[in-house]
Parts: structure tokens; C-alpha cells; sequence
């Protein structure tokens, strides 16, 4: 009986439980080893189940972000678009103050309710991608004074469109020297100088097409451009994507962006000045105007007549009274472009690197195609049994394809 109680109380002795889960053997000694009593996995892989559960989030919140800004600059550019088929077609097909006024003008205010809860939207899926990457901090953290400062921003130049026509109104056709322009009988002229500004100041909308562009680049979406970009601290953002543009596409890039800005400053142009019947309210005479004020030519055979048509000329870059004047700020003005539109160094690594990386690809699949074109040419030859003249052709020419490219 005294050596089963021994036993006992050295087996109680040998073996117990630590308050941390470890199973201590040989009287705790503390040159022993430990053994847990739970499974050791089972900790680790509830972690990599949260890691994957929030890079999933994460994929999601992506995809969601970049639908929400091509829906809010498609809609953008719908309330800009309604509005210039307002001012082009009132005066000819209807009147200001009837049913398709109305319809119209609530149309782009439609659309600005719906771009106001896009840009909303999309600035609450930002703030919740800002929590996942920080590892579910509270949303709060994120609300910066400069993310609610462009939050604001973007919601007030967002809410711009005219909503002038939707009181009683008549035109204004005295000469036939221009279009007429819509104006309203009860408000004056007061009301139509607040319409014309709000009409241009919508185009502001625009700078929606530099976020469409970041979020949908190749670049941004290139796991091996984020990858060697985050060892060479490059920030990707929209400068970083138009100099990838600039250096892959320059004339394409630059046609783009000044046929975009002279046919809408044209426009706008002709939208101002159509209140004083002048010369310049016909778009082909606007046209005109901006490309030799852009061009810094000016050779004053057009002028602009209103205050907004000036400031319009003015923005596109007028060319001052003394000529030289004009020359050397355009001059500054394509040096300052030049510099920011040159890559720095680690910019130029990474590009150069991912050419390099594209090129030795496209040599190995080059060469692995010279290979099975090959085997398929001696495969197809005339007398063999599978042998066809015209499969025969065709490898031949993939042949010296696949060549030519290796070359």
C-alpha cells in the first residue's frame, strides 16, 4: 500500500500542467523539454486564415474601387454631355421654361445626385481598404484633415451644373451673326452670367479621367511593376503613369490631350461669347482663336468680347502684348513639362528592367515556337504518312516567323 502511494505521488510529482498549455515531465526540471498540450498548428493556421481572409477583402475592395470611378466618370461625362446638348438644341427645337427643358435639366441633375453618391462610395471603399492594410485599425484613423479636405473638394466641384433653366424663361436672338443663346425674361442678364459659369465650371468634373486612368493602367496592375516599385520606392501615382505613357506612346499621348483640350476650350469659348452675338460665338471661328492662342501666335484678327471669353483664353495660355514675353513663357512652360515628364533614376531602372524582362520572353517563346515549327515541318512533309502540302505551307511560314523574331 505505502509503495502504490509512493508510485502515485511520484507520478504526481513527475507530471503537470503549466498555467501556460505545456506539459512539464521529470519534476519541472527546467533542463527537460516542454511538450504542449495543444496542437501546435492549430494557432498557425488560424492566422493564415485571417491573412487570406484579408487579402480577399482586399482583392474585392480593389475591384470595387476601380467600378465605382468608372462609373462616376461615365457619369460625369453624361451631365457634361447633356448640358452642351441643352445649349446646342434650345435654341432651335425648343424653349427654356417647356416640358423638354425640364426633362433635360432634371436629367443632369440626376446625374449629379448619382455622381455625388459615386464619389461618396468610392471614397468609403478607399477608407476601408486604408483599414484592411493597416490591419483593422478603427475607420476613424483614416479620416486625415486632408482626406476630408478632398473629400469636400470633390463633392463641391461635383454638385456644379446649371440649374438656371429650370424657371421660365425666353431667347435671346437679335442677330443672326451667331446662334442664340438661351436666356430667361424674368432674371436678367444676372441669371445667365451665373448659368454660363456654372455651365463651364462643370467641365471641372474632367479631373475624374486622371483617377480612371491610374486605377485601370497595366502598371498598376502589374504584380511585377508593384513588386521591383516598392524595392526601388517608386510612388505610383497618375505623374509616374503619364511618364510611362509620355515614353511609350509621346505622339499618341500628346494628340490626345490637345485635340481633347482644343475642341473643349473651343467650346467653351463659343458658349461664352454667344451672349453678345459676336464673331467668335461660331465654333469653327473659336477653334481658331484657341489654337493660335495656344500656339502663342496671336495675330488679333479675332478677339474675345466677354469677361468669360477672356478668362477662357486666358487659361488656354494668352499670348501677351509683347512678343517676346509670350515666347519665353511658353519656352518655361515646355521646359518645366520636359522635367517632370523625365523619369529619375529608379524610375528608369524599373522601366528598363521590365523591357529587358518582356524582350527575353518574347525571345524564349520565339525560340520554343522555331522548335515546334520544326517538328510539325518534318512532320507534315509530302510522302510521309500524315504528310500535307498545305499544313506543310503554313508551318514553313510560321517557321521563318518564329525566326525572324528570334533574330
Amino acid at each position: 500500500m505505502e509503495m502504490t502511494n509512493l508510485s502515485l505521488a511520484s507520478d504526481s510529482k513527475g507530471n503537470y500542467a503549466n498555467c501556460d498549455g505545456t506539459l512539464n515531465r521529470n519534476g519541472g526540471d527546467s533542463g527537460e523539454v516542454s511538450v504542449p498540450l495543444s496542437r501546435p498548428g492549430k494557432k498557425t493556421a488560424h492566422v493564415e486564415g485571417d491573412e487570406l481572409h484579408r487579402l480577399r477583402d482586399r482583392k474585392f475592395l480593389l475591384e470595387d474601387r476601380k467600378r465605382l470611378c468608372a462609373l462616376s466618370l461615365g457619369t460625369a461625362l453624361l451631365g457634361i454631355l447633356l448640358m452642351i446638348i441643352h445649349y446646342e438644341i434650345c435654341p432651335y427645337m425648343y424653349e427654356p421654361g417647356t416640358n423638354t427643358a425640364l426633362f433635360i435639366n432634371c436629367s443632369i441633375s440626376l446625374s449629379t445626385g448619382c455622381l455625388l453618391i459615386f464619389i461618396i462610395l468610392f471614397h468609403h471603399k478607399d477608407i476601408m481598404l486604408f483599414v484592411i492594410d493597416q490591419k483593422q485599425v478603427d475607420w476613424r484613423i483614416a479620416m486625415s484633415s486632408h482626406r476630408v479636405l478632398v473629400i469636400t473638394v470633390e463633392l463641391l466641384v461635383c454638385v456644379i451644373h446649371p440649374v438656371g433653366s429650370y424657371w421660365e424663361g425666353g431667347l435671346h436672338a437679335n442677330s443672326s451673326s451667331s446662334p442664340p443663346l438661351c436666356i430667361y425674361k424674368n432674371q436678367g442678364g444676372a441669371l445667365m452670367n451665373m448659368e454660363l459659369l456654372l455651365s463651364v465650371l462643370m467641365f471641372l468634373r474632367l479631373y475624374l479621367v486622371h483617377r480612371a486612368i491610374l486605377l485601370h493602367s497595366k502598371v498598376l496592375l502589374s504584380p511585377s511593376y508593384r513588386s521591383i516599385g516598392s524595392l526601388n520606392n517608386i510612388n505610383f501615382n497618375f505623374r509616374f503613369v503619364l511618364k510611362i505613357l509620355m515614353i511609350k506612346y509621346p505622339a499618341r499621348t500628346l494628340l490626345v490631350f490637345i485635340l481633347f483640350f482644343w475642341v473643349t476650350a473651343s467650346w467653351m469659348l463659343t458658349l461664352c461669347e454667344r451672349q453678345n452675338q459676336a464673331t467668335t460665338g461660331h465654333m469653327h471661328t473659336a477653334m481658331w482663336l484657341i489654337a493660335v492662342t495656344f500656339l502663342t501666335v496671336g495675330y488679333g484678327d479675332v478677339v474675345p468680347n466677354t469677361s468669360y471669353g477672356k478668362v477662357v483664353c486666358l487659361f488656354t495660355g494668352v499670348t501677351l502684348k509683347r512678343g517676346n514675353q509670350g515666347v519665353a513663357c511658353t519656352a518655361m512652360l515646355v521646359a518645366v513639362v520636359t522635367k517632370t515628364l523625365t523619369l529619375n533614376k529608379g524610375e528608369k531602372h524599373l522601366h528598363f528592367f521590365m523591357l529587358d524582362t518582356q524582350i527575353s520572353n518574347t525571345i524564349q517563346h520565339a525560340a520554343a515556337n522555331v522548335m515546334r515549327e520544326c517538328w510539325l515541318l518534318h512532320r507534315t512533309k509530302p510522302g510521309r504518312p500524315r504528310g500535307n502540302r498545305a499544313e506543310h505551307r503554313r508551318h514553313q511560314r510560321r517557321l521563318l516567323d518564329a525566326i525572324t523574331v528570334c533574330r
